[in-house]
């Protein structure tokens, strides 16, 4: 039985099943105790987190009210950002292809075929199509800026009408316009775009319209309101 337990112990990190799970977390909740936190709290979450073998009797009896109020708060915080961690490794050994996380400026047509027909035919591309003074073509370039952050595998694009080659095409009445391309094949055609959205729209409304035409991958687990829940746990 010792041996076994020294096993156990001595499990590195990242073994997959419930016991190199258990050890992941136990490591990672270790690591995250705030040097801040008094001295008790800290052995507890310790004792937790790493038993030896002069701990295991303690562990083994029941945990005290006091015990529990010292870890509940901090055990729910490390969770958190267990998982979080978790959800980005995971993503990370499952990417594959280019990375963007921006939106691009396009300085002319030829820049904008070749951002189409040039580019990985797995990527998706987002053209959005304005032009400076016309209603909502500033709001849409902001809701874009969010949205690259949180689809870094698609690629965001943006390019004045004019610097087209094509402005008589790509009137103010038809702006802003956004153009979904993907391996050359043009997949979304959305003129005057925000009429579908009300007077002040933001990245959430131009995502779920997107959304609605299938034409956004899953959503990456870096986003926009991460921090907020971080945020939610300072007392």
């Amino acid at each position: 039985m010792s041996g076994n337990a020294q096993e156990e112990e001595e499990l590195p990190s990242n073994h997959t099943g419930p016991k190199g799970v258990i050890n992941d977390w136990r490591r990672f909740k270790l690591d995250s105790v705030d040097q801040a936190v008094p001295n008790n709290r800290r052995e507890l979450l310790r004792q937790m987190s790493t038993p030896r073998e002069d701990d295991k009797e303690r562990l083994n009896r029941k945990m005290s009210a006091q015990e529990y109020e010292l870890i509940r708060n901090e055990d729910e915080r490390c969770l958190k950002r267990y998982r979080k961690q978790c959800m980005q490794d995971m993503h990370e050994r499952l990417s594959f292809g280019p990375k963007f996380e921006a939106v691009y400026e396009l300085e002319s047509g030829e820049a904008f075929l070749e951002v189409i027909e040039k580019e990985h035919r797995l990527t998706l591309v987002v053209v959005h199509i304005y032009q400076h003074g016309v209603k909502g073509c500033e709001q849409l370039n902001s809701c874009l800026d969010c949205l690259a952050s949180e689809y870094s595998s698609v690629k965001f694009c943006r390019i004045d009408a004019v610097a087209t080659g094509a402005d008589e095409r790509f009137s103010s009445e038809v702006l802003p316009a956004l153009l979904v391309y993907k391996a050359g094949e043009l997949l979304g055609n959305f003129l005057a775009v925000t009429k579908h959205f009300n007077e002040e729209f933001f990245a959430t409304d131009v995502e779920s319209f997107l959304n609605e035409y299938g034409l956004l991958p899953e959503k990456e687990f870096t986003a926009c309101g991460d921090n907020e829940d971080e945020g939610g746990d300072v007392e």
